[in-house]
């Protein structure tokens, strides 16, 4: 099964690859190939330790290779070629555990160096992708065929729809997360700090730090109104009233990418009414997903839901129409309500209107909203409104106009608690939604 539908995922990209070339030679830069380079490894500055390395995207989605100087050789019409690089070194491990499905699809070459890599290249003009010139350089590639970014909207731009492969590796990363979310749950109850939490979550996972699709978000209270929190502290939790968890898991390159909070019995009683509100905020926007509608509108269905909320629990008084017309609600959401996913947690492509490189900007009441596609069959993406209260961005309306219709005592009370985020990942099916992280909604 899996073998198959791996088979239709690289015939799949095959397809996708020769006519991205054909765009590129009618845009006037002739080429017989694509040369995907995973990339080089790195070191931090003034030492000779390696940073965590982490391959090309569009490499990766051939094949889960994640290491430096590997490279594909794609060419209309041919098997793809991959050129593994496995350097003799006794200081580090380089050995590459193959997987079994690659054999079947890509012509191997295992070379000691890459400085062999010219001898088992064929001849030909290739465009090469990734990030070392100097590798291209060497090669004797032109300039214009270096990451020509006609080439690279069109690969974006198609990385947004996943074949059926891919969805069995995100359905997969999902699952296992969530396995690890619930050992996070549980030392959270249990009152286990930050620290304690993070390596929960990655015990029951049965996984590294540096194995996770990003870097885990495990923050108590407070910290929960830092969006990409990025610390664990030691302090025991067994006072906390908040969890917020954003972690994912990674299937052969694929990362889920899912966040739950979880609060205490004894939690401030608005603080549960605003995450039971915001579950149901959640579910309600992931129902709203289908073809043909563009993903700004769920963003703004986010925005209007959340303002009805604020109302609905004191925190915000005054009509909706005029909470929205002074956005209100991005006070308490800045985010955009989710993006594209895939190889990346944060998918390439998600401004892009066309293959050509179209883009449309985020609106203005909404700058970092990284998705503004409209919705197609097949599209992965997340569904994750949020709801905090940051005092960078609340105190400078203490005394505005728009300060005059937040409820400061009730918010003063809850700034202590931080907030709350529910995400799930989502798939666009031909007649509604598929919840890759919970049961399918169609």
């Amino acid at each position: 099964m899996i073998a198959d539908l791996y088979k239709a995922h690289i015939t799949q990209l095959l397809s996708v690859y020769t006519r991205g070339l054909e765009a590129l030679t009618k845009g006037g830069i002739g080429a017989d190939g694509i040369l995907l380079h995973s990339g080089i490894e790195q070191h931090y500055y003034g030492d000779d330790r390696g940073i965590s390395f982490q391959a090309y995207g569009h490499f990766l989605h051939w094949l889960s290779a994640n290491r430096p100087d590997q490279f594909l050789l794609i060419r209309p019409g041919e098997q793809p070629s991959y050129i593994q690089i496995v350097p003799p070194d006794y200081w580090y491990e380089q050995d590459i555990q193959d997987d079994p499905l690659w054999h079947d699809n890509f012509e191997i070459h295992r070379l000691a160096s890459v400085d062999q890599l010219s001898d088992v290249l064929p001849h030909g003009r290739f465009v090469y992708c990734g990030a070392s010139t100097e590798r291209a350089a060497v090669l004797g590639l032109d300039q214009s065929r270096i990451n020509p970014k006609m080439l690279l909207h069109f690969l974006d731009y198609h990385r947004a729809c996943k074949t059926n492969y891919e969805l069995v590796q995100l359905r997969e990363a999902n699952r296992l997360a969530m396995v690890g979310h619930q050992a996070a749950r549980e030392c959270f109850l249990a009152g286990g700090s930050e620290y304690d939490i993070h390596l929960n979550y990655l015990s029951a996972c049965k996984i590294l730090e540096d194995e996770t699709p990003y870097t885990n978000i495990v923050a108590l209270d407070e910290k929960s109104a830092i969006l990409h929190y990025q610390y664990k502290r030691r302090i025991p939790g067994s006072d906390s009233q908040l969890l917020l968890i954003d972690a994912g898991y990674r299937v052969r390159g694929y990362g889920s990418d899912i966040t739950r909070t979880t609060l205490k019995e004894t939690g401030h009683p608005t603080l549960r009414a605003l995450r039971d509100g915001m579950d149901s905020i959640e579910q309600a926007l992931v129902a709203e997903v289908r073809p043909g509608k563009s993903y700004i509108e769920i963003h703004l269905s986010a925005l209007s839901r959340l303002g009805e909320l604020l109302v609905s629990l004191d925190i915000c008084r005054g009509s909706l129409e005029g909470l929205i017309e002074q956005q209100i609600p991005q006070l308490f959401m800045p985010h955009g309500v989710g993006h594209l996913l895939g190889i990346q947690v944060h998918d390439c492509g998600g401004h892009l209107q066309s293959e050509q490189g179209d883009l449309l900007a985020p609106p203005d009441h909404s700058p970092m909203l990284r998705n503004t596609r409209e919705m197609v069959e097949n599209m992965v993406l997340t569904i994750e409104p949020g709801c905090y209260f940051i005092p960078l961005l609340l105190e400078p309306e203490r005394n505005s106009d728009r300060g005059k219709l937040i409820n400061w005592s009730l918010v003063e009370e809850l700034i202590p608690l931080g907030g709350v985020r529910i995400e799930d990942n989502v798939c666009v099916l031909a007649s509604g939604v598929e919840n890759l992280t919970r049961a399918p909604i169609v």
